[in-house]
């Protein structure tokens, strides 16, 4: 008789937090908490945010009949601690200790492996993160740049790129660890991997880097443009992150923030937005190529997932210029939850072992 796991699944986000409970796989309850007191990048009082969050958590759960006690786990995504291989770490002091000094960059990522820690400390039950977002694979020459003093970093949706990755595994019936593939998650920011037997060996930074530009994202820029932006006076350092990370890319063009607003533009296609639009998925195609040439040509299927693949616009005109590589799967939207419950589950049934950050 197959063993039942009760796991308890939590993604934070600015002024939201969704949760989860699952019963091995099946969902049994789903919700999204919305916080009056969003997350501030520069000013906010982590300790706070923790407990503000883990109580409304708590609180929504009693409401809706949840035995806290029949929890197994607490899951959630991992934030911006050291770089690790991909795979399901229990959450440590050390773990806990890197992302209270946002070791490697301020993030609401960051609660949420802080706060499914907390919870699960005070039902004494094991607590886990899955594929964050500084898994680091790259092979070594994707790491190197013109300025031996900069080093190319590896900051992706990770943990959507993996399950993606595995989706597709399973439909072509052949171990994710003996395929090449070729994954685009298109969100908020737009990360592009190459999946080499079940490592992520190249792939573009989607918090502020490189790449294509994306709803929010600047992306890859001209430097001598971007140089002299920095020198404007203009903009402070801060200022300018912000703008480049949060306040560019379909944002920028569209001249809104309502995400609701940009989808409708996108699926109108108008005489405005289209130029955009095709330079986007013109910019993904693109990279994608690049990626075709990391794995040598050797691609057994190009993934589109994230909330853009929702829309068969963008999907076609990414697909009509790459599906001479190989064949196109579109797994849309962001599944996050479900990875984050099924990296748990392999931990649980000892199919893998949990991971140990050090």
């Amino acid at each position: 008789m197959t063993k039942l796991y009760r796991i308890l699944a939590i993604i934070p986000q600015v002024e939201q937090t969704k949760i989860a409970v699952f019963h091995n796989d099946s969902c049994i309850y789903k919700v999204t908490i919305e916080h009056n007191r969003p997350f501030m990048y520069e000013h906010d009082e982590l300790e706070e945010q923790i407990a503000h969050r883990k109580q409304a958590i708590i609180e929504r759960l009693h409401d809706a009949g949840i035995n806290l006690s029949k929890l197994h786990a607490v899951t959630s995504i991992g934030g911006m601690m050291k770089p690790v291989e991909g795979g399901t770490y229990s959450i440590n002091e050390k773990m806990v200790e890197d992302l209270k000094r946002n070791y490697n960059g301020k993030h609401v990522s960051n609660l949420g492996a802080l706060i499914a820690f907390e919870i699960a400390k005070s039902l004494n039950i094991d607590s886990f993160i899955v594929d964050p977002p500084v898994v680091n694979e790259l092979n070594e020459e994707a790491t190197f740049t013109g300025v031996p003093s900069i080093k190319r970093r590896s900051v992706f949706h990770a943990l959507n790129q993996k399950l993606a990755a595995r989706l597709v595994s399973a439909e072509l019936h052949r171990p994710y660890d003996r395929l090449n593939l070729i994954v685009a998650h298109l969100g908020m920011g737009i990360t592009i991997g190459a999946h080499h037997q079940g490592k992520i060996i190249d792939v573009n930074d989607g918090l502020l880097g490189e790449g294509p530009f994306s709803i929010e994202r600047a992306g890859t820029l001209p430097l001598t443009s971007l140089i002299s932006l920095c020198f404007s006076g203009q903009y402070s350092q801060e200022e300018l992150i912000d703008m480049l990370s949060f306040k560019s890319g379909l944002k920028a063009y569209f001249k809104t923030d309502d995400l609701k607003q940009i989808i409708k533009l996108i699926q109108r296609n108008g005489t405005e937005t289209a130029p955009v639009i095709r330079a986007m998925t013109y910019q993904i195609a693109k990279e994608i190529g690049s990626m075709a040439a990391v794995l040598k040509g050797k691609v057994d299927g190009i993934v589109l997932t994230g909330i853009l693949a929702e829309i068969e616009t963008i999907t076609w005109l990414i697909t009509e210029r790459v599906s001479w590589i190989s064949d196109v799967f579109i797994f849309p939207g962001e599944h996050y939850l479900q990875a984050l419950n099924e990296g748990t589950l392999r931990v649980l049934r000892n199919e893998e072992e949990a991971k140990v950050y050090a």
